[in-house]
C-alpha cells in the first residue's frame, strides 16, 4: 500500500490531505470547548447547529461553488480554499457571540467543499493505474481514521501545556501547510480546467445527471445511507450508550469510539487485495448487509441486553467494531465508481455531486440519532436506522447490475459542459 507514496505528486498531496485532516480534528475539539464557553449548558445546542450548518455548506454550496471554479486551474482552487480555511480558523479565538460561530464555520466549511471534491477528482489523473488508486483509496481511508483517533490525543497533550484557543493556531497551521504543499507540487497536465464554460446550472447539475444516468451510481446513492445510519449512532449517541446506559468512564468512550475506527482501519488496510481478488460489486454490496445486521444487534442489546458490566460493554464493542469495519467496506471502494464514471472533464463534477449528495444523508440521519435518541430513546433511534439501512442495502442490491453490465458512457455529458443549454 505505501509503495504508492513512491510518486512524489502523490506524496505531497496525501501529505497536505494529513496535516488539513489533523488540523480539521484539533478545530473539532477546540470548537467544542468554545461553544461550552460561550453557552454553558447549551453547549450541545450550539455545536448541533454548527454540524447542521457544515452539512447544509456540504449540500448546498458544494455543487455551486464548483461548477463557478470548474474552469479555473486546480492548484490556485486548492491553495485558495485552503487559505481561505486558515482565516477563518483564525477567526475562531477572538468569537464572543455564538452567532458569530455559525458565520465562521459556514465559511470554514464552503472553503472545505471546495477543497475536498477538487482535491479527490486529482488523485485519478496522479495514480492513472487502478491497483495503485486501489491503494491510494485505501491509505486515504486510514488517514481519516488515524485523524479521528489522534486527533483528540494530540488535543488532549497540548491542552495540558496551553489554553484551547491555541488549538485553533494547530488548525491555522495545518491549512497553511497543506497549501503550502499544494503550491510546491507540480499536478499532471491537463488540469489546468475543464474545458469551455457552459451554463452554470449546466455545470451544477452535470454531476447528479451522471448519477441518475448511471446504475452502479445509483447504487452508491442507496450506499449513502447505508453508511449514514451507523456513522450518527456511533457519533451521535456513542457518549449516550457510554456514560448513560452502560454507567462506565469517559475512557471507555473513547475506547468504544476507537472500537469503530480500528474496524475501518482493519478493512482499509485489506482493502486492495480484497477488491483485486473480488471486485468493487461483492465487497461493496457485503458492507450493505453486515451494517443493517450489525445494527439491528446493536437495537436488539439496547432495549434488552445492555449492562454495565462485562456482557453489554463487550457487544457494544463488537457491534461498533462490526459497523466501523462495514462502513469500510462501502467508503474505501467508492471512489473507484466515481473514476471510472467520469473522464477527466466530467470527474470534477462527479465528485463534487458524491461529496453533496453522501453528506446530504446526514441532514436525515443525525436527527433520527440525536432528537428521536432523545424523545423516544435510543432502542427507537437505533431501529429507525436499522430500517433506514435496511432500505438502503436493499436498493444498492437492486441497482447495482450483477451480469457485468458496464457503467454507462457518460461521454456525452461531457460533450454538453460547453454548451449552455
Amino acid at each position: 500500500m505505501l509503495a504508492v507514496l513512491k510518486n512524489p505528486t502523490y506524496r505531497k498531496l496525501f501529505s497536505a490531505q494529513m496535516v488539513a485532516l489533523i488540523g480539521t480534528g484539533l478545530l473539532t475539539v477546540a470548537l467544542g470547548l468554545l461553544a461550552f464557553d460561550l453557552a454553558g449548558e447549551n453547549a450541545g445546542a450550539v455545536m448541533g447547529i454548527a454540524l447542521t450548518i457544515k452539512m447544509l455548506a456540504y449540500v448546498g454550496f458544494a455543487p455551486v461553488v464548483n461548477a463557478v471554479v470548474a474552469h479555473l486551474p486546480k492548484k490556485p482552487v486548492l491553495i485558495g480554499a485552503d487559505i481561505i480555511r486558515a482565516a477563518m480558523a483564525l477567526c475562531l479565538p477572538f468569537i464572543t457571540e455564538t452567532w458569530q460561530i455559525y458565520v465562521v464555520i459556514f465559511l470554514l466549511q464552503a472553503a472545505s467543499a471546495t477543497f475536498t471534491p477538487a482535491f479527490q477528482s486529482l488523485i485519478p489523473a496522479v495514480l492513472p493505474e487502478k491497483r495503485d488508486y486501489t491503494r491510494a483509496l485505501s491509505l486515504s481511508r486510514l488517514a481519516y481514521d488515524m485523524e479521528a483517533l489522534v486527533s483528540p490525543v494530540l488535543a488532549a497533550v497540548f491542552l495540558t501545556i496551553v489554553s484551547y484557543n491555541n488549538l485553533f493556531l494547530g488548525t491555522v497551521a495545518g491549512f497553511l501547510l497543506s497549501a503550502t504543499l499544494v503550491a510546491t507540487t507540480v499536478l499532471p497536465k491537463g488540469f489546468a480546467g475543464t474545458g469551455a464554460p457552459s451554463s452554470l446550472w449546466h455545470r451544477t447539475t452535470l454531476g447528479a445527471r451522471i448519477f441518475w444516468r448511471n446504475p452502479r451510481l445509483r447504487s452508491l446513492l442507496a450506499l449513502n445511507f447505508v453508511v449514514a445510519a451507523p456513522t450518527a449512532l456511533v457519533l451521535v449517541n456513542t457518549v449516550v450508550y457510554v456514560r448513560d446506559v452502560l454507567n462506565r468512564s469517559d475512557t471507555d468512550l473513547a475506547i468504544a469510539l476507537a472500537s469503530f475506527g480500528v474496524g475501518s482501519m482493519i478493512v482499509a488496510l485489506a482493502a486492495p487485495g480484497i477488491l483485486d481478488r473480488f471486485g468493487d460489486r461483492p465487497v461493496m454490496l457485503s458492507g450493505a448487509v453486515v451494517i443493517p445486521l450489525a445494527l439491528a444487534g446493536a437495537t436488539v442489546a439496547t432495549f434488552f441486553m445492555l449492562d454495565g458490566d462485562g456482557g453489554g460493554w463487550l457487544w457494544l464493542l463488537a457491534m461498533w467494531f462490526l459497523l466501523g469495519a462495514g462502513n469500510s467496506t462501502i467508503l474505501t471502494p467508492s471512489s473507484r465508481l466515481l473514476r471510472e464514471a467520469s473522464t477527466d472533464e466530467t470527474s470534477a463534477y462527479v465528485f463534487t455531486a458524491q461529496f453533496s449528495l453522501s453528506h446530504a444523508c446526514f441532514i436525515i440521519t443525525y436527527p433520527l440519532a440525536g432528537l428521536l435518541g432523545a424523545t423516544a430513546g435510543l432502542g427507537a433511534a437505533a431501529l429507525a436506522l436499522t430500517l433506514l439501512a435496511v432500505a438502503g442495502g436493499v436498493a444498492a442490491i437492486l441497482s447495482w447490475p450483477s451480469d457485468g453490465e458496464q457503467a454507462v458512457d457518460s461521454t456525452h455529458e461531457e460533450q454538453g459542459i460547453g454548451q449552455s443549454n
